[in-house]
Order: structure tokens, then sequence, then C-alpha cells
């Protein structure tokens, strides 16, 4: 139904991807006389999926308005992230071997020292979450969606802000 109703939106079926998808068993607590018990009472099931698309208000606030009253009453998140995560990776390698190099002439001037071949390069090669999530676990609205219906959606990301650590071995002279 999920991916029925993103295809109103643009979107083809393929767009919507699973992120997980688990199946457990639910139990529930119950008292008799001073006792507590547990019951076997079902399955739950989870399917976590995303759908993304270029930044749009317009486009957005329709999706969440029908998202908002979908008859499927998903729990839904929204998150911001960069469009070229590898770009923006080696974008921050690069300052970050700049700033190491900024410093490491300040250090030496200050040691009375000069800086010469670079000896060894050392990078962390962790994980770097370019993602802002402004709207976690929403839940739906309504039961009954007035056609073509919109949100009226004014959301600016914030910047992203990330960090990784360089280390920069030079010999001194």
């Amino acid at each position: 139904r999920l991916k029925d109703l993103l295809i109103n939106f643009g979107f083809e079926r393929s767009d919507l991807k699973t992120l997980d998808f688990s199946v457990d068993t639910e139990y529930e607590n119950y008292k008799v006389r001073d006792e507590y018990k547990r019951r076997f009472v079902g399955y739950r099931y989870r399917h976590r999926m995303k759908v993304e698309f270029v930044s749009d208000n317009a486009r957005l606030g329709k999706v969440l308005y029908a998202l908002a009253y979908s008859p499927v009453r998903p729990e839904f998140s929204l998150s911001y992230t960069v469009s070229d995560p590898e770009a923006a990776r080696n974008e921050l390698l690069g300052k970050a071997v700049r700033d190491a190099m900024d410093k490491s002439k300040v250090l030496s001037r200050a040691a009375g020292v000069t800086l010469k071949d670079i000896q060894a390069v050392d990078y962390s090669w962790g994980r770097i979450d370019f993602e802002v999530r402004p709207m976690e676990k929403l839940a739906p609205a309504g039961d009954i969606c007035p056609p073509s219906g919109s949100f009226d959606i004014d959301i600016e990301p914030d910047d992203i802000e990330v960090s990784d650590t360089v280390t920069v071995v030079w010999e001194i002279g």
C-alpha cells in the first residue's frame, strides 16, 4: 500500500527500500492473585523502509499528509543528508590535512624547528554520519484523508556538522 501511495507523488515502486524486516513474539503481563504471569498474544512485525528525494518542501508536505492519513497507519521519520557523501568525506579529509599542516607550522615555529617531509599519514576510517533528523517517529493523524491535501511545510535543514581525525607525522629539522 505504501508503494502504491508513493507512486502518486512521482516515485517508482522500487524507490521504497527496505532497511530492516523482523518478526518478534509479543507477550503481555498480567496478575492473578499476587502472582505475575505472562501470556503469548501474537506476533509483531516491523518493516523499516526509506524513500529518498531531493529537498522539496511542497512534495514533502504532500507525502507527509498522505502518510499521516494513510490506512496503513505507518510511523514515519524525516531526515536530511548530503547528496554526495563521498565528496563530502573527501572534502572533510582535505580540510583535516590542511588544518594539521597549519597547526604543525605554528607549533614548529614556536619550537624553533623546521617541518620537512611527511613521514606518515594515519586516518581513522571511522563512519561519518552525514544525517540530520529533525522529526522522529511521527504517528498518523487521522482516519480519512481529504483528497489532494498537503501540509504547508517550510523546513530548512540545519548545516550538518561532522569531524574526523587525521594524524600527519613530519620529519623536523
